[in-house]
């Protein structure tokens, strides 16, 4: 190896896979005969070189068949790369090795094997069964050196690998143990593989042109033009006498390099490849024609770049000639195809020529004439040659017919073949017998005896090869399997590990962006209306980032888990608020519950879905209760809430019962169906499942209901039992099973008279919360008492829907889940966290309406999950059933008392007035068509006026989720009110009191809660769509707006009244 040792620079430019990383297996080394002598290193740290001739199945039509190819590997990228001959300067194709299977099948051609990719299958056949499982073995080993490799980085690759050398050359060690379990090595075939295989002469086709690759046109005559332009130069300064330099063919080789980067390393840039040092002491042609091409093949690098014996380069130089004949051979017959093209070409020049140099238009005229007549002759060429096509076609056909008669025959053969098998088989056993019993017979001849005895011995040998041949195949084949197993194992940890990261780091993203949109809300409340620019900016941000969306990023950004604008159960993610400041907390909280939800995905989720798996047949224990607080996966929600549901309700429950109430309800209408189908346009608004007009849900809904109330007359139907029964229906996504649920929170779970007529039962829980709130958080209910706050406003329906309009769904239904199970205690637990969990805000605040106000969205906000469990089951403890029932009894004694007293009141009450002899009232009542029906009127105007009318429209307050509203409405439109009609909107508190102005029917002034009066102009064409930019805002108020006035005689001056004392 000294021209290895006295130029390294050279030895390291090859292709991709020359050079090696440090620390990388080192295999032995495949070196001619007689080569391995002068090495002047040990022969295993020599480059491991995995190289040869192998024949390659591919091509169309008549050359379609085997061609030879040199094939490379490159260590890098784990390729095998394949060119022509192993002089060619570029490779043809490649084969990734790195998501490869092999393949060899013992009825297969011998040497046969099948490199199978996820885009393409290559067949190719070695010299030998040898060569085949040589290169098998070889490539399944590298396959594994690439994919225990680590990473490194651009920068000193060697220094990166050598920490990482001793272990992962033990796991090479390991896995090559590992394999010789399956199937022993094969020894390196001398001179078929490696750079001795490269001295070789290239395998003969049957035809020149038939190794050329047509599809790889382009490189085929790089690769000649370059091979011709070297052996010029090798037969300019091929006379020179042994031992002597040749610095003028040093001269020529320095300026191909750069004029032709791109032919070198496939795959690998210029700047890349480090540029060749020349070597001295190079005497021969055959050294200066192997230092040349070392440049642009990696493997002439090392094994052509030393001193030879006067035989071996007469030997080299014989092989040689015989390669140039073979591809002169080849090139000729290129250049005849080229030839003929470049004739046809000419021809056509000329007659174009002759067309257009013609003087006259008869010339031209003649021409084209001319023309038509050879389109006329290569017209009836064509219809012979279609007609000769047709003839061929019946004769295939005939073909045909004749193959299938003879497979038909062949068949016949078979079967008699088969039937004659069967007899020798008969024959074959009475033999056996005669030779276990031997007849009394003369004996046979000894010369058949012989006949037969060397028949059976070819039979066992053929059946020996065969054996061991299936032996190979089955030892080649796990080995395969087994390696292709554990690459997939390690890949799929891989996998695994970067999900998590990106999990986690679109957490991180998800909490930027929250505190990014939380910062921007807190500095618009900051600046206010100081800085017009800073707040025209402000909004501006704000509105961007409230229209973005996960979903709306490019197509080659990859998101893992994207915000979707509904979650599986079909609520909106993000509520569409028609207040900014709502819709920018709405965005805030949906950001926060995302982070969340992948930070919990593999900490809490993974492992409590691994739980629920192994979690065999449902049966009440502590384990299902734990289970059932943590929440029941999406996947097993519906089989334990019917569990749970059957449990409750088994022995109400019957066959055909559901079925029976329908009819019932079909045959007679039920006095609360008219407020049935007032609510179900009112369930859920903010779910897809109820507001599309294509669901089904809405039908279902509304005969759960309706059955329920024939199974309960005592209460028949109450408001809230709608978002129950809904809540059931999207989990349980049956009718009959949503309306077992029901009947089993109403009849068996909620305390008796829970949803009559007089909420009994509900007023007593509010009171018991009362108690309970001033036992575990007096600091709250003390600064409550201080600030006149009651909470039943806000808490009723807490109890009485169990949270149905007040949680985020996945909150929710994990609260369901324990409420189910455990029954109302459940209920009591999560209120008291709830207000454990923002118990801070809440302090902070410090006016009555501001906690209201805050009060009616706040759990809105409560995204940690895990956060708020852990105060419900933990921080709240003890929290003792017995307590409970002890407090519900004696505050519904106190109730009782108490409305008992109320109606002996009521009884004893005595008006002060006369009353009037006469009982009847002499006028017209209006009628429903004349009246405003089913306008949503506000309750928080509290004393000041909720509507305003002129000769034109009138102006109603109304409840708007998340601000402050009212309608217009025409006088002359009366009737029923479209749930869906336009509002004027765009405070961001309730609207306390409109008046019209009295110089413009078209001009209405509005005050607020949020300290501003707009003035807004209504268009004479009435409302399309909500009207949000008003004409005029008024601002001056520190608190609330509470009356506002026109000036009856004078234009455009306005008079209002603030909670502030203060006039304007």
């Amino acid at each position: 190896m000294e021209g290895a040792q006295e130029n390294p620079a050279e030895s390291s430019s090859s292709v991709p896979g020359s050079q090696e990383p440090t620390g990388s297996a080192r295999g032995p080394e495949v070196l001619p005969p007689k080569e391995s002598e002068g090495c002047a290193r040990p022969l295993e740290a020599a480059p491991k070189k995995l190289c040869g001739y192998l024949s390659k199945f591919g091509g169309k039509g008549p050359i379609r068949g085997w061609k030879s190819r040199w094939f490379f590997y490159d260590e890098r990228r784990c390729h095998l790369y394949y060119s022509r001959t192993a002089q060619d300067a570029n490779p043809l194709d490649s084969i990734d090795l790195s998501s490869a299977v092999f393949d060899c099948k013992a009825d297969a051609e011998e040497g046969t094997f099948e490199i199978k990719t996820p885009s393409r299958t290559i067949t190719l056949k070695a010299a030998t069964k040898q060569v085949m499982l040589y290169w098998l073995q070889q490539l399944q080993m590298k396959r594994w050196e690439f994919h225990n490799s680590p990473p490194a980085p651009p920068a000193a690759p060697d220094a990166a690998l050598a920490g990482n050398g001793p272990a992962l050359h033990l796991e090479l060690e390991q896995e090559e143990m590992e394999l010789e379990e399956f199937l022993c090595p094969v020894k390196t075939p001398t001179g078929l593989v490696g750079v001795a295989a490269a001295l070789q002469p290239v395998p003969a086709m049957a035809l020149g042109l038939q190794n050329i690759s047509l599809k790889h046109l382009g490189t085929e005559i790089q690769n000649t033009v370059y091979n011709i332009r070297g052996n010029k130069q090798t037969q300019g300064t091929g006379h020179r006498p042994p031992g002597e330099d040749s610095p003028l063919s040093e001269e020529p080789q320095r300026e191909e390099h750069p004029s032709a980067p791109d032919l070198r390393t496939p795959g690998k840039d210029p700047a890349d490849s480090p540029k060749p040092i020349p070597k001295s002491s190079l005497t021969t042609n055959l050294i200066q024609k192997a230092k040349r091409q070392s440049n642009t093949f990696p493997l002439f690098t090392e094994g052509l770049t030393r001193h030879r014996t006067t035989q071996e380069k007469v030997l080299a130089l014989e092989q040689q000639v015989l390669m140039l004949t073979e591809e002169l051979k080849a090139q000729k017959e290129l250049v005849k195809i080229l030839h003929k093209a470049l004739e046809a070409a000419q021809q056509e020049k000329r007659v174009s020529s002759a067309y257009l140099a013609a003087a006259e238009d008869k010339d031209r005229l003649e021409l084209v004439r001319h023309k038509v007549r050879q389109i006329m002759e290569l017209g009836r060429r064509v219809e012979a040659l279609e007609q000769e096509r047709e003839s061929l076609v019946q004769t295939a056909s005939l073909r045909e017919q004749q193959v299938q008669e003879l497979q038909q025959h062949v068949q016949l053969l078979m079967d008699k073949n088969q039937a004659k098998q069967q007899v020798i088989c008969k024959l074959s056993e009475k033999v056996t017998q005669d030779f276990m019993h031997p007849p009394h017979r003369p004996p046979a001849p000894p010369e058949a005896a012989d006949r037969d005895l060397l028949s059976q011995q070819e039979k066992m040998e053929h059946l020996k090869d065969d054996m061991e041949a299936y032996r190979t195949q089955n030892r080649f084949l796990n080995s395969e399997i087994h390696q292709v197993t554990k690459i997939w194992r390690k890949v799929a940890e891989k996998e695994k590990a970067l999900l998590t990261k990106c999990a986690y780091l679109q957490a991180k993203n998800c909490q930027v962006e929250s505190k990014y949109l939380a910062g921007l809300r807190r500095l618009q409340e900051a600046t206010g209306v100081e800085a017009g620019e800073c707040s025209e900016l402000l909004r501006q941000l704000i509105q961007e980032a409230l229209q973005w969306d996960a979903g709306e990023a490019s197509a080659d950004s990859i998101v893992l888990s994207p915000i979707s604008e509904y979650d599986e159960y079909g609520f909106l993610t993000v509520p569409n608020y028609e207040v900014e400041d709502l819709r920018l907390l709405a965005k805030i909280q949906a950001l926060e519950v995302h982070s969340h939800h992948l930070l919990a995905h593999e900490a809490m989720e993974r492992p409590l879905r691994e739980r629920w798996a192994a979690l065999g047949e449902l049966a009440p224990s502590a384990e299902l209760k734990q289970l059932m607080r943590a929440g029941v996966p999406h996947d097993h929600r519906p089989r334990v809430w019917k569990w749970l549901v059957r449990l409750r309700v088994r022995h109400l429950q019957a066959p055909g019962r559901y079925q029976e109430l329908l009819s019932q309800g079909q045959a007679c209408k039920h006095p609360a169906a008219r407020q049935i189908e007032l609510d179900l346009n009112r369930t859920f608004p903010n779910n897809k499942h109820f507001t599309c007009p294509t669901s089904s849900f809405p039908d279902k809904l509304r005969r759960v209901l309706l059955a329920f109330s024939w199974q309960n007359p005592t209460i028949g139907y109450c408001q809230g039992l709608n978002r129950l029964a809904a809540i059931a229906l999207l989990v349980l996504d049956e009718e009959e099973s949503a309306f077992w649920c029901l009947v089993a929170i109403v009849e068996t779970i909620m305390p008796a008279d829970y949803y009559s007529k007089t909420l009994l039962a509900s007023q007593v829980d509010q009171r018991v919360l009362q108690d309970l709130l001033s036992e575990k958080l007096p600091k709250l209910m003390a600064h409550l008492g201080q600030c006149h706050v009651d909470l039943s406003f806000i808490t009723f329906n807490w109890l009485l829907v169990v949270f149905a309009d007040s949680l985020i769904s996945n909150i929710l239904l994990q609260v369901w889940d324990a409420f189910l199970y455990e029954g109302t205690k459940v209920v009591f637990r999560y209120a008291l966290a709830i207000f454990k969990y923002n118990e801070e805000e809440i302090l902070r605040l410090q006016d009555g309406l501001e906690i209201y106000q805050y009060l009616r969205f706040f759990t809105k906000t409560i995204c940690n999950s895990r956060k708020l469990r852990s105060i419900a089951f933990n921080d709240m403890n003890p929290f003792p059933m017995k307590q409970l029932r002890q407090l519900r009894t004696a505050h519904r004694e106190r109730l009782e008392a108490e409305l008992h007293e109320l109606e002996q009141l009521k009884m004893s009450w005595h008006p002060q007035y006369r009353s009037s002899k006469f009982r009847h009232v002499f006028g017209k009542p209006a009628s429903k068509e004349n009246c405003y029906d089913s306008v949503p009127i506000t309750r928080s105007v509290h004393d000041n006026h909720f509507c305003a009318v002129n000769p034109h429209f009138i102006a109603v307050v109304t409840e708007c989720a998340g601000g402050g509203a009212f309608l217009v409405i025409p006088l002359h439109q009366t009737g029923k009110l479209d749930p869906h009609y336009p509002k004027v909107c765009g405070h961001r508190g309730n609207v306390l009191d409109v008046k019209w102005n009295p110089f413009n029917d078209f001009e209405i002034a509005s005050c607020s809660e949020d300290a501003t009066i707009k003035i807004w102009d209504i268009p004479k064409q009435l409302l399309a769509k909500n009207l949000t930019a008003y004409k005029k805002e008024l601002v001056g108020h520190a608190r609330r707006v509470g009356l506002v006035e026109w000036h009856p005689t004078a234009a455009n001056i306005l008079f209002s009244s603030g909670y502030d004392y203060k006039t304007a």
